[in-house]
């Protein structure tokens, strides 16, 4: 019988990934459930301005990567295991922690941030053309 998934270890891997980038941004969410990071500051920001974040969630701890979404490219390479972590078109799924998969997640993360330069006005009409602006960002409310 396979013991309950350890997701504060999954947290805290996937946020390690991220924080880093968080003192090149914004972080617009830290606390035990939730980290995010976006490009723009408070008076500028919105749903298109989200960089990533990490969400624990009921069944798995959720990665958001926001630059896949409008530049799907970045994804090129990417191995068919991370590729099968995938839900919808900027979340990966986790609910172990896998060295190898999150070195990959890593690297994806870092192409992302060189390819966006953490500037809020990267790829506007993209992700306007993505209509980005009337999805929901990564709710933190909902993580408590």
């Amino acid at each position: 019988m396979a013991g309950k998934p350890d997701f504060e270890a999954v947290f805290q891997r996937l946020r390690g990934i991220l924080e880093p980038f968080g003192s090149r941004m914004h972080v617009v969410a830290d606390h035990a459930k939730a980290y995010a990071v976006d490009l723009a500051p408070p008076a500028e920001r919105n749903p298109t301005t989200r960089f990533g974040g990490v969400r624990v969630g009921s069944r798995y701890v959720s990665y958001y990567l926001m630059p896949i979404y409008v530049q799907p490219s970045l994804l090129e390479g990417l191995s068919p295991a991370l590729k099968r972590r995938m839900q919808g078109k900027s979340c990966f799924n986790f609910t172990a922690v896998d060295e190898g998969l999150l070195e990959e997640l890593d690297e994806l993360t870092r192409r992302s941030y060189e390819q966006t330069g953490g500037n809020p006005h990267w790829g506007v009409a993209r992700r306007e053309e993505h209509r980005m602006a009337y999805r929901k960002s990564m709710s933190v409310a909902r993580s408590r």
